[in-house]
């Protein structure tokens, strides 16, 4: 196979290919660096007067102005790059041209354009990116090229319909959730910091329901009891707050809360024989559907730790607590009042006894497992959905390699659960 004799056109196209083999580099090194760095390392890069420290701030503050133009820039230069180095490899070596052309492209241009600028990139993010940020703040700011990409969004939007993407692709939540766990991994973070990463995500699609004390579990004193009988059972329990009922012809209906200081003040002043009821302050009642994080700054801005849960007829279903809320984000908060109680106790030969009270997100997480939680909230509540009727002790069923076997009923409702690991026949 000859060559042929390059022409004046070729090598205006070489000397173009080559440019463009320059601006992918340099795009590549941008975009990596760039995406890697965080918001507080930028500043600090700044305060110490790095060269393009500045700029480098601005870019990644509004991470929207740069993701889609950069995008864009990348892939006009692949196309022109790769349109060029193919015509000119067709006009030198004829028919073998074609195959050369690619070889270029996905060898020479993929290793040494894509691969090695954004190892780079990775293993020297601070330096990379004060190095691209003064150039790329001034591409991304070219009129033309930001117009351009706004187009080409707006028309993504038209085509996929919804919300679209109106400041361009960014990483999702399990996307997220991927780079958290790698960076623990690489002890980049703290495995502390993963597991408070990873309740904050679950935690704005946890509901009222999932956190609440059940009704049948909530400690609570009758209006007509005294206030001297309403404090002891506040000590017995340690609590400060508790809901006040006051029985009707069909149910007992939560008037309200007493609250512990109060219940004090009235003992000290002589008034321990008057019935508590005098003492029952107005209730906060939110829906069991509401969203925790919107609980939660309904707390802070309204002043209020405890609040009535009701369900979607308008019965009380449960309570729930500050410190609910408060442990989906931090774990368990056990203090001197509370009886450390675990939902889960081995019994050995790989057995376990299991509250039924316990979520079933936190069963699955326990046991690996994957009970189903679309239909169910707690390990008892799928027991009795799975079996369709109140079941009696030592009753089970089995699910996903697992036997549940009812130990305890307290009523209609399942206390307890024995967990067993199903051996399959024939397995030693």
């Amino acid at each position: 196979m000859t060559a042929a004799a390059p022409t004046t056109a070729d090598v205006w196209m070489i000397v173009a290919i080559a440019f463009l083999f320059v601006v992918l580099v340099f795009l590549s090194v941008a975009e990596m660096s760039l995406s890697r760095m965080s918001k507080p390392k930028a500043q600090a890069l700044a305060d110490t007067g790095q060269r393009g420290g500045s700029s480098l701030v601005g870019l990644v503050s509004r991470p929207e102005r740069w993701v889609n133009p950069l995008l864009l820039s990348v892939n006009v230069a692949q196309t022109i790059q790769a349109t060029l180095t193919g015509v000119v490899a067709g006009r030198l070596f004829g028919a073998p041209g074609v195959a050369i052309g690619v070889v270029l492209n996905v060898v020479v241009f993929f290793v040494f354009a894509e691969a090695v600028p954004k190892t780079y990139a990775v293993q020297h993010t601070d330096r990379a990116a004060l190095g691209t940020a003064r150039l790329t703040s001034v591409l991304v700011g070219f009129a033309p090229l930001r117009l351009v990409s706004r187009s080409l969004i707006g028309l993504t939007n038209v085509i996929v319909k919804g919300k679209g993407l109106e400041q361009g692709p960014f990483v999702g939540e399990q996307e997220f959730l991927g780079i958290v766990e790698a960076a623990a991994e690489e002890e980049i973070i703290e495995h502390e910091e993963r597991e408070l990463i990873e309740s904050i995500i679950e935690f704005g699609d946890t509901v009222v329901r999932e956190i609440m004390i059940p009704r049948p579990d909530v400690v609570a004193v009758s209006s007509n009891v005294s206030i001297d009988a309403a404090l002891d059972v506040a000590f017995e329990h340690g609590y400060s707050r508790m809901p006040v009922t006051r029985e009707t012809e069909t149910d007992d209906d939560v008037m309200g809360i007493a609250y512990a200081k109060d219940l004090m003040r009235a003992v000290r002043a002589g008034n321990g024989g008057e019935p508590v009821e005098s003492l029952v302050r107005k209730a906060v009642v939110v829906p069991e559907n509401k969203p925790v994080s919107k609980l939660m700054r309904d707390m802070q801005r309204e002043h209020f730790h405890m609040a009535l849960v009701a369900d979607e007829y308008g019965s009380i279903a449960g309570l729930v607590t500050l410190e609910d809320c408060l442990e989906e984000l931090v774990g368990e908060i056990v203090d001197e009042h509370d009886d450390e109680d675990p939902d889960v106790r081995q019994l050995g030969n790989g057995e376990s006894l299991v509250d039924a009270g316990m979520s079933v997100s936190d069963f699955n997480d326990h046991f690996d497992a994957r009970l189903p939680d679309e239909d169910w909230d707690t390990v008892g509540g799928f027991v009795f959905g799975t079996l369709e009727h109140v079941p009696e002790p030592g009753e089970s069923l089995e699910h996903d390699g697992w036997r549940f076997t009812v130990v305890e009923l307290e009523g209609r409702r399942i206390r307890s659960v024995k967990l067993s690991p199903v051996i399959e026949s024939g397995q030693d």
